[in-house]
């Protein structure tokens, strides 16, 4: 079986912001993991939101983007399928020590390993 991805672009009722994670090593980034043997990929996402973030919330249906990517240069590409939620701003965030979350507004920069998404401007800068 090939690698598989989930994660959530989480985004307030506004659209003016995101709920990104900051990982140790690449930057700001969606809520994201490996799908486990047996696990459905939006529940993956959803576990994974959960556990990063301390929240429940409702996922779209169907991933609202896919794609292709290697995340190290030795690792088989894997396939990832990118969730969608809303959630407000005022929700009380938790997660894991060392990698918190936080709300990003689409109108800052912020570094991510990720090209597209090095900034809120659709401008890539280095992480």
């Amino acid at each position: 079986m090939e690698p598989l991805a989930a994660d959530v672009w989480v985004t307030d009722p506004g659209f003016s912001h995101l709920l990104l994670i900051k990982h140790r090593v690449r930057g700001w980034v969606p809520p994201g993991c490996k799908v486990e043997l047996g696990e459905a990929p939006r529940a993956a996402a959803a576990r994974e939101l959960l556990e990063k973030t301390g929240l429940r919330a409702e996922l779209m249906d169907v991933p609202a983007a896919v794609c292709v990517r290697s995340y190290r240069a030795d690792w088989s590409p894997t396939l990832g399928l990118s969730y969608a939620a809303i959630v407000g701003l005022d929700a009380p965030l938790g997660g894991e020590s060392g990698q918190p979350p936080g709300w990003v507004a689409l109108t800052e920069e912020w570094g991510s390993v990720l090209p597209r998404i090095a900034t809120g401007s659709g401008r890539t800068r280095p992480a």
